[in-house]
C-alpha cells in the first residue's frame, strides 16, 4: 500500500483537563499517514481517484474548531474514526501533539494506528 501524508498541520481547539484550559483555544499539531493505492490516480492524473489531502486537511480543521475534549486521546480516536469513515481510509497513523502542555518538553501527545495496512510492496 502506498501512503499519503499530511505533516505538521496546526489546528486550534478547546482541549484540556484543567478548568482554565476549557476557556481558551490551544494549538495542536497533526501528522497523518494514510494507506491508499495511488496507481489509479497516477495513471489517470485524476484527483478524485486518490486521497485528497487538501480536503482532508480542511476536514481536520473543521473537526478541531467544533471539538471540546479533555484528552488528546479522545480527540485522536474521534478524528481517526471520522477520517476513516468519511474518506474510506483503510489504515491510518495519526500523531497528535500538544506543544507547551509540559513546560520542560517541546511537545507531548499520542500516536495511534487504526485499520488494516493492506499489502506491502
Amino acid at each position: 500500500m502506498d501512503r499519503v501524508l499530511i505533516e505538521g498541520l496546526r489546528v486550534e481547539t478547546v482541549i484540556g483537563a484543567y478548568d482554565w484550559e476549557r476557556s481558551i483555544r490551544q494549538r495542536l499539531v497533526v501528522d497523518l499517514e494514510m494507506a491508499t493505492d495511488i496507481r489509479p490516480a497516477a495513471a489517470s492524473d485524476d484527483l478524485t481517484r486518490t486521497l485528497d489531502y487538501a480536503a482532508i486537511s480542511t476536514r481536520i480543521r473543521e473537526f478541531a474548531e467544533d471539538s471540546h475534549f479533555e484528552l488528546v486521546e479522545t480527540f485522536a480516536e474521534r478524528l481517526a474514526a471520522l477520517l476513516r469513515h468519511e474518506f474510506a481510509i483503510p489504515w491510518l497513523r495519526l500523531t497528535l501533539r500538544k506543544p507547551g502542555a509540559v513546560a520542560e518538553a517541546a511537545t507531548v501527545g499520542v500516536r495511534i494506528e487504526r485499520g488494516q495496512r493492506g499489502e506491502s510492496r
